[in-house]
Order: C-alpha cells, then structure tokens, then sequence
C-alpha cells in the first residue's frame, strides 16, 4: 500500500533527526582525533593555518601565493588583497567607515 503524504513527511522527519545524531557522533569523533593528533605532535594554531593577528590573514596569503602577485593592498594586520576581484571584506569594512583606498596601498607611503 502506498504511504500518505503526512506518513512521507513524518517519516522523512524522522530520517533527518536520526541523520542529525550520527552527524552530531561523526563530527565528536573528528574533533577527538584532530585534538589527539595535535597534542601528539604538538601543533600550534600557526601550524594548521590560523593566524593570531586576524581571521582573514590565512586565505589571504593562500590567495597570494597561488596568484604569484605581490599586494597592492595591506592593513598593516596581515590582510592583504592584490587589487584583483571583488574587495575583501576587511577592505569594505574600513572604507565605510570612512577611510580611504589610498591608505591601503602598498606602494605609497601611509
């Protein structure tokens, strides 16, 4: 016999709270192996890629690196963007706050 519409949707319901449990069993498992490997080897948060001086440094310099470009732009806290492509966020953030493009350029004195 074929299930209702209401008995498809309750059983869907169903299927997603019990995926939301072994996400939730995964994910604790992931976090203990990546806490054991990093006492293991001792890492530090520099070590995995983050950046104690802003949130937006680390794909940053993934982003210089592949472009092989230096930065036309830099906040002086490790953000940088090379002029290419949609501005950054830290890059908006300061100029509507009022700043100016200019003060950002690496090539001209601040």
């Amino acid at each position: 016999m074929k299930k209702t519409y209401t008995e498809l949707m309750q059983q869907i319901d169903s299927l997603r709270q019990e995926a939301e449990k072994a996400k939730a069993t995964e994910v604790q498992g992931v976090i203990d192996r990546i806490r054991e490997a990093i006492k293991l080897y001792n890492l530090t948060p520099e070590d995995l890629g983050f950046s104690p001086a802003s949130s937006g440094s680390a794909a940053s310099g993934r982003s210089r690196s592949k472009s092989g470009r230096e930065p036309k732009f830099s906040d002086g806290s490790g953000n940088v963007w090379s002029g290419r492509g949609p501005r950054p966020r830290w890059l908006k953030d300061a100029l509507s706050k009022g700043a100016k493009l200019e003060q950002f350029s690496t090539s001209a004195p601040h």
